[in-house]
């Protein structure tokens, strides 16, 4: 019957309802024709497209929103933030240096110290930063502070979450739509923050990246080998190896690509270091 109606029209009707009833019979044939998985109707297909061009790609405007909407969920509910001033300046003050010489120096950074004696930090999209008292206190000096810093600026900076997301959405069951709603993304970014480490391949590329933000912010590059050789010479390994690749491998890729004009340099300096580890943490 369609078939009928669409042959006649195109004999004696205008363009227009010809497009219009092409259309119609398309549409027929989809809804007869047996879907082999999930079947979903023509306007959810278009939505589910929307949502696809959305997420893959994010805006530096929208990547931001989100991260401060996860930011919040997080300080929040799922740890405390450490309001003394002055350390978060000198945590911001060491962040932001690193930052304006990353791949990404046009988004907002924010560097936040989370009140924990365990050795960790972590990012969030959107130039969110968190460094653990803990982290602070292990480190000799600054350069091997500012290594782990830079390391997460480079997870902002190739926009390891963001990937994660799209991956997660996928296998949490959104058909073959790699876009959320916010909300959505928000809670999956917490998820993300809190209990999924990257991949190995993102952890030698943020080793990378933030090798090569430290060389041009002017701090020396053997901090970052400096640092894991000393998590690495401990009895159990701190949680910031936790959910890393094999620390001896990393450590070897990043010997490979220190520039040797760039491994010493800036926050050497151990005893003024620890000297200010004890005004800031008390230990």
């Amino acid at each position: 019957m369609l078939k009928s109606l669409w042959l006649t029209c195109r004999r004696s009707c205008g363009r227009g309802i010809y497009l219009f009833l092409s259309l119609i019979l398309a549409v027929g044939i989809s809804v007869i024709r047996p879907a082999p998985t999930i079947a979903f109707s023509l306007p959810e297909l278009i939505f589910r497209g929307i949502q696809v061009i959305q997420l893959s790609n994010m805006s530096d405007r929208q990547e931001v929103t989100v991260g401060q909407q996860i930011n919040q969920q997080l300080t929040k509910s799922e740890f405390k933030i450490d309001q003394d001033r002055a350390t978060t300046l000198y945590i911001n003050r060491i962040g932001q240096r690193l930052a304006q010489e990353s791949t990404r120096p046009d988004i907002p950074y924010t560097f936040q110290v989370i009140d924990d004696k365990n050795i960790n930090a972590f990012a969030t999209m959107g130039g969110f930063v968190y460094v653990n008292k803990g982290l602070m206190a292990a480190a000799d000096n600054e350069a091997e502070l500012a290594s782990v810093i830079a390391h997460e600026i480079g997870h902002i900076t190739a926009r390891h979450s963001i990937q994660q997301m799209r991956q997660m959405a996928i296998a949490s069951g959104v058909a073959s739509a790699t876009g959320l709603d916010r909300s959505r993304a928000v809670q999956i970014g917490v998820e993300l923050a809190l209990r999924r480490p990257h991949s190995r391949q993102a952890e030698y590329e943020a080793d990378q990246l933030g090798l090569e933000t430290m060389g041009r912010s002017g701090y020396a590059q053997s901090g970052m080998v400096d640092f894991m050789k000393k998590l690495l010479n401990k009895p159990s390994p701190p949680s910031i190896l936790s959910t890393h690749p094999a620390t001896g491998d990393r450590i070897a890729a990043i010997n490979q690509a220190i520039d040797p004009d760039l491994a010493s340099g800036e926050g050497l300096n151990n005893a003024a270091y620890k000297l200010q580890m004890r005004r800031l943490l008390g230990y």
